[in-house]
């Protein structure tokens, strides 16, 4: 019974923002869903959710506890067994696994009800917003249209390659970064909050979206928006350009039969929650003060994606400034939360280490 109480004191220790934030995503997702008369779906078709993070997970694992395996039995295989308990104990005692399954679960959840709502944002609100922001962004820079200015600046030719490369590279850094904050850390106050951190990046992302639905510069003609925005035709076919048309397939499919498509909208524009993430993450490390080298990496490719999200017409510049906003709000609520702080100023709490399994160094 105390082992029992023990785990759940874990669990809200650590992610009871993160669970409360998917919870009110949840209620938010059915009720919608009901009013609305939409349908609830698995966000990942291809490979399920439920099972591509659990696998990232358990890979994760096995990259932490593998190399140290081979290590240690490098000049005796029949050493093995013993060697591999031995690692287990040190690297994942109950309490880690605990800590990994829960915060990966919890921010599942958070990832599923978000899709749902961001598929539901068109249905739930009608107004459409591109205009609006598309004259916004011409009178933040002074007549011109960012994307345009882009355009002339980096070229049409092999820019588009490379802001695609980075576009998709964002995609991937989300999954390897919740890895590497529950598998690879052993500091756990760190891990919750990063976790809570892009937790609550999606409840105020879908929140948002219902409140300001918008298409991104890319799709306005499509939309039939009368402002206008870059022209994107002279870009060269790129990966971009093959999701670009496939998400668009998709929404009209949901438009037209929203049970029969089998599929989720994902097209949601402001705020830029490609943004809003790597604000996070460049905030955390900095707070974390890991290697400087990570530190100014992160900022970087801040840098690259707020430029790929322009040129290649997924956000209007607006969209970028809600989506900073939303990444360094949700990193001092996060704070608060978890515990990170002193008075209401973040600090990552390097005192609390009863949850930190072992950190020998590999013999």
């Amino acid at each position: 019974m105390q082992q029992s109480g023990s785990v759940r004191a874990l669990l809200e220790r650590n992610f009871a923002g993160a669970w409360a934030a998917g919870l009110a995503m949840v209620v938010a997702m059915v009720v919608f869903a009901a009013i609305r008369e939409l349908p609830m779906r698995d966000p990942d078709a291809f490979i399920p959710g439920y099972i591509r993070f659990p696998a990232i997970v358990l890979g994760a694992i096995a990259l932490d506890v593998v190399p140290r395996l081979v290590w240690r039995c490098r000049t005796s295989i029949s050493s093995v067994p013993q060697v591999w308990r031995d690692i287990m104990r040190e690297r994942w005692p109950r309490s880690h696994w605990v800590f990994a399954i829960g915060g990966v679960t919890a921010w599942y959840v958070c990832y599923a009800a978000f899709r749902n709502l961001k598929s539901m944002a068109p249905f739930i609100n009608g107004k459409n917003w591109d205009d609006e922001f598309a004259r916004l962004d011409r009178e933040l820079w002074f007549g011109h249209d960012p994307a345009t200015v882009m355009h002339h600046l980096f070229g049409t030719g092999w820019a588009a390659h490379f802001f695609s490369a980075v576009y998709f590279i964002w995609i991937a850094l989300v999954p390897v970064s919740i890895a590497i904050a529950l598998v690879w850390t052993r500091h756990t106050r760190a891990g919750s909050w990063y976790v809570t951190a892009l937790a609550f990046d999606w409840l105020l992302g879908a929140a948002v979206y219902i409140m300001f639905p918008s298409v991104g510069p890319i799709y306005m003609e499509r939309n039939g928006n009368t402002a206008g925005a870059a022209d994107f035709s002279s870009l060269p076919d790129t990966y971009n350009t093959a999701l670009a048309d496939s998400m668009w397939d998709e929404r009209v499919a949901v438009w037209a039969d929203r049970f029969g498509a089998h599929t989720l909208q994902t097209i949601a524009a402001f705020p830029s929650l490609h943004t809003g993430i790597m604000v996070t993450i460049c905030l955390m490390v900095t707070y974390f003060r890991l290697a400087k080298w990570i530190r100014v990496t992160a900022w970087v490719f801040l840098g690259l994606t707020v430029i790929a999200t322009l040129y290649l017409g997924w956000h209007f510049f607006i969209d970028v400034i809600g989506g900073a906003a939303v990444g360094s709000v949700t990193v001092w609520l996060a704070a608060m939360v978890t515990g990170n702080h002193v008075g209401l100023r973040p600090q990552l709490d390097t005192t609390d280490h009863d949850l930190t399994p072992s950190t020998s160094a590999p013999r």
